[in-house]
C-alpha cells in the first residue's frame, strides 16, 4: 500500500511539469529570437483546439515543433506539434495539411512534410493545440 501511495505522488508530480513542459517547448536559441520577433507587442490567450484557416495569410516555421500562422497584423495562432515535425526546418520542404469539408485546423490533424520538387513525403506530424496571440491594447 504504501509503495502504490509514492507512486500516485510521483504521478501526481510529474503531470504538472509535463503541462509546464508542452506549454513552453525548449528552442534554441535562435529560435527563440525569430518566436520572440514574431510574438513582439503581442499578449497569448489561452490554448484553443481548433483554429479556422480562412483568411490566413501567411505561416512562419519557428522550429520543428512550432509554427505560426499569421492573420492580418493583429492576430496570430501559434500551434505546438507534440513530438515535433521531422524535416520541417529543412529548405525547400513544405508542409501540406489536408482539410476536408471545414477550413479548420485542429489538435489531432495530421500534416505531411514534402519535397515540392519532386513530390516526395519526407516527415510528418500532428497538430497540438494552438495558442492565439492579439496586440496588445
Amino acid at each position: 500500500m504504501r509503495g502504490l501511495s509514492l507512486l500516485l505522488v510521483g504521478a501526481i508530480l510529474a503531470v504538472p511539469s509535463a503541462a509546464a513542459e508542452q506549454q513552453q517547448p525548449a528552442r534554441s536559441p535562435k529560435a527563440q529570437q525569430k518566436f520572440d520577433r514574431l510574438v513582439a507587442g503581442m499578449v497569448p490567450k489561452a490554448p484553443v483546439h481548433c483554429m479556422s484557416t480562412f483568411n490566413a495569410y501567411q505561416t512562419t516555421v519557428i522550429d520543428e515543433e512550432t509554427i505560426a500562422f499569421r492573420f492580418g497584423g493583429n492576430r496570430l495562432y501559434v500551434a505546438h506539434m507534440p513530438g515535433g515535425c521531422s524535416n520541417l526546418v529543412i529548405p525547400p520542404y513544405s508542409l501540406v495539411t489536408r482539410q476536408v469539408g471545414s477550413a479548420q485546423l485542429c489538435r489531432g490533424d495530421i500534416a505531411t512534410v514534402v519535397d515540392p520538387h519532386n513530390g516526395f513525403t519526407v516527415g510528418s506530424c500532428v497538430f497540438g493545440d494552438f495558442t492565439p496571440y492579439t496586440k496588445a491594447g
